[in-house]
C-alpha cells in the first residue's frame, strides 16, 4: 500500500493563522514541511481516511489527483475531519461526471452531520441525493471487520469526544497492515482487548501527537502518552519487527517545529510525519 499525507495538523493548522507565537512564526518563515494542513491520509490514490476542509488544498499544492478516490474512511464528524461540501465538489453538480461512485463508510453520527451540511441537497431524500452526488454511504460501528473493495478493515473505537462515537481504523491489503490512530487520547480498554483478538502484527502506526510535550489529555495525546500508547503495543505482539510508528494531528501550541520534533522523536525510536509525504506499507 503507498500512502500520502495530505495533512498532517491538528484543528487549528500549523500554522495557525491567528497566532503569534515563536512556533507558528518559525514555521511560517521557514515553509516546506513546517507547514501542516489539517490530517488526512490518502492510500493508493483510492481510498481517503476523513473527507476533510483542506483535502481539495491539499491536492492543488502537492499535485495530487483525488479523480480515482472511490472509497472514504470517516474517523469522525468533528469539522476539521468532515467538509460535506466535498461531496458536492466531485458530483456531476459541480460538472465532474467521470468520477467513480464514492462509497463512504462512517458512523450514524457522521452521516447525520453530513446529511445536514450538504445544502439544498439536505433536502432531498438519502437515495435521491446520494445518487445525485454519485454516492453510496455505509454506516459502520466501532468493532466491525468489513471489506472495502480489496482492503479489509477493522474499526475499533478512540478515546476523544464522549458525546460522539470516534472510529480508528486497521487497513489490511495483501498480508500488509496499517493502523490509523489519530484524534484519540490513551486507547480504551475495549478497544485494547480488540486489538489483541485481531491478534496479526501491524506494519505501520500513525498515531495522535496533538499535544506533543505539553499536558496529556483522555481526548488527545502527549509525547508521554504516545510512547506508553506503543510500548504496550509492542508487548502485546501487535507489532511487527520492522513496524514504522509515525507521529500526526501535530498542534503549534505543543509541538515544536518539524526538524526539531524530528529530532526529538527520534530518541524515542519514532517518525514524525508531513504533508506531502508518501509512504510504503
Amino acid at each position: 500500500m503507498r500512502a500520502q499525507f495530505l495533512g498532517t495538523a491538528a484543528a487549528e493548522g500549523y500554522p495557525d493563522p491567528f497566532c503569534g507565537c515563536a512556533n507558528c512564526r518559525s514555521a511560517q518563515e521557514l515553509g516546506g514541511p513546517n507547514l501542516r494542513k489539517r490530517s488526512s491520509l490518502l492510500i493508493n490514490g483510492e481510498l481517503l481516511i476523513d473527507l476533510g476542509p483542506d483535502v481539495l488544498a491539499a491536492a492543488q499544492m502537492h499535485g495530487i489527483s483525488l479523480a480515482q478516490v472511490c472509497y472514504c474512511l470517516q474517523t469522525h464528524e468533528h469539522q476539521d475531519h468532515l467538509h460535506p461540501a466535498l461531496f458536492i465538489a466531485r458530483s456531476p453538480y459541480c460538472g465532474v461526471h467521470d468520477a467513480p461512485l464514492l462509497h463512504f463508510y462512517s458512523t450514524q453520527g457522521a452521516l447525520d452531520l453530513a446529511t445536514r451540511d450538504m445544502g439544498h441537497f439536505a433536502t432531498l431524500g438519502m437515495d435521491e441525493a446520494c445518487a445525485r452526488l454519485n454516492l453510496a454511504v455505509y454506516p459502520i460501528e466501532p468493532f466491525q471487520t468489513f471489506a472495502v473493495g480489496p482492503y479489509q478493515v477493522s474499526t475499533v473505537l478512540a478515546a476523544h469526544d464522549p458525546t460522539i462515537v470516534p472510529l480508528l481504523y486497521i487497513i489490511e491489503r495483501e498480508g500488509r497492515s496499517l493502523f490509523y490512530a489519530t484524534d484519540t487520547g490513551p486507547l480504551p480498554e475495549a478497544t485494547w482487548q480488540a486489538l489483541r483478538a485481531w491478534g496479526r502484527r501491524l506494519d505501520v502506526v500513525i498515531m495522535d501527537h496533538t499535544l506533543g510535550f505539553g499536558e496529556g489529555s483522555p481526548r488527545h495525546l502527549n509525547g508521554e502518552q504516545f510512547r506508553c500508547e506503543i510500548a504496550r503495543l509492542r508487548e502485546a505482539g501487535l507489532l511487527a519487527d520492522d513496524a514504522r510508528i509515525y507521529a500526526t494531528h501535530i498542534a503549534h501550541h505543543s509541538n515544536p517545529i518539524h526538524l526539531e520534533l524530528v529530532c526529538q522523536a527520534a530518541t524515542h525510536g519514532y517518525l514524525v510525519a508531513h504533508d506531502e509525504l508518501t509512504i510504503t506499507v
